[in-house]
């Protein structure tokens, strides 16, 4: 049978993004508020991400913050979407998720990326250099090894509480990276970056060549994907503007800034520069009405053989998200865990 959007579980990704007007300490106050929400509405997971000295993106630890995630939520699995791994040593990586996983045993996933900081600067105070992704593989066997007690690179050495525990493993990739994780048997996350024809592609290459291993006995694939829900589409394409916005600036100025009010966006003077990069950020996303949403969806996981999908939305309007969120959830079917919260409060800057 023909998997659709109605049997395929939905999970969310949250950047952490900041706001106008609010400052980057409100983003991790945001990012779990709203993960008690997608508890409520039925999510299976909930995945924060890495980044590091951009002004529009306070999620820059995401170990710390998928703590706090866990805590406030009894129902979401919850992990990283990723932790960048050759930002960092393995060891200490397979020390963080092995307390993750002591605390929440059997909530955790472990989301792995093989970008670097896009900066020489931010590289040289996280002391890697431009070609640390090429050890990417290296550096997973590595990080494996500490939970299985099998690593080799340091003899002796052991993760601890790591160490026979066994929070899941996903590889974010694109290109090469998804038949790294066809070799290493582990589960792909990955995202239409050239259209979705070469995402089916890179998909078709991943399960023709996945090996089975102690991590996953068979092919697992979640296609993420940038969706807006709303009552009309109109509405739903507003909730577009104000990322789209945000990366048109950062292609043209070359910083990530703080998300705008989509209202203040669509009435500045744009430079002909600008207007091009923000069209071309409008386009290619998921968004409608939940009729409209779900037949998009259903597409993709037609076309993908998706066993999961991983929902983004990110908007200057919380509520206007937490309701894109809440239509997709009732468009899907989710099994609500609980009442929602309290509607998202401006809170403190």
């Amino acid at each position: 049978m023909t998997a659709t959007l109605s049997s395929t579980p939905l999970s969310v990704l949250d950047r952490s993004s900041t706001r106008r007007g609010r400052g980057p300490a409100a983003a991790p106050r945001d990012t779990v508020a709203f993960a008690r929400r997608a508890d409520a509405l039925g999510y299976h997971r909930f995945w924060v991400a890495e980044h590091h000295s951009v002004p529009g993106v306070a999620g820059s630890a995401p170990t710390v913050l998928a703590a706090a995630v866990a805590a406030a939520t009894d129902g979401l699995r919850v992990g990283t979407g990723g932790v960048m791994l050759p930002n960092h040593r393995p060891l200490v990586v397979a020390e963080q998720f092995g307390v993750l996983e002591s605390l929440y045993p059997g909530r955790i996933d472990m989301g792995l990326g093989r970008s670097v900081a896009f900066t020489a600067g931010i590289r040289r105070a996280l002391g890697r250099d431009k070609d640390a992704a090429e050890d990417f593989p290296a550096q997973v066997g590595e990080l494996l090894g500490y939970f299985t007690g099998e690593q080799d690179a340091y003899p002796g050495v052991r993760a601890i509480p790591a160490e026979g525990l066994s929070p899941a493993p996903f590889i974010l990739a694109t290109g090469a990276g998804s038949a790294f994780a066809a070799e290493a048997g582990l589960p792909l996350v990955i995202a239409a970056v050239r259209g979705d024809d070469e995402m089916v592609r890179l998909i078709d290459r991943y399960r023709a060549g996945f090996r089975p291993s102690a991590w996953a006995d068979r092919p697992h694939v979640v296609v993420s994907r940038n969706v807006a829900v709303a009552a009309t589409p109109d509405r739903a394409r507003h909730l577009l503007v104000s990322e789209a916005w945000a990366h048109a600036y950062s292609r043209t100025h070359g910083v990530f800034p703080p998300l705008d009010p989509a209202d203040d966006v669509l009435g500045r003077t744009m430079s002909p520069r600008e207007r091009e990069r923000f069209d071309e950020a409008m386009e290619g996303h998921v968004h409608g009405t939940e009729d409209e949403v779900t037949a998009q969806l259903d597409a993709l996981i037609g076309r993908t053989g998706a066993d999961e999908v991983l929902i983004t939305t990110s908007t200057f309007d919380r509520e206007a998200m937490a309701d894109s969120y809440a239509r997709l959830a009732r468009a899907a079917g989710l099994a609500p865990r609980r009442p929602a919260p309290e509607p998202l409060a401006a809170g403190a800057p």
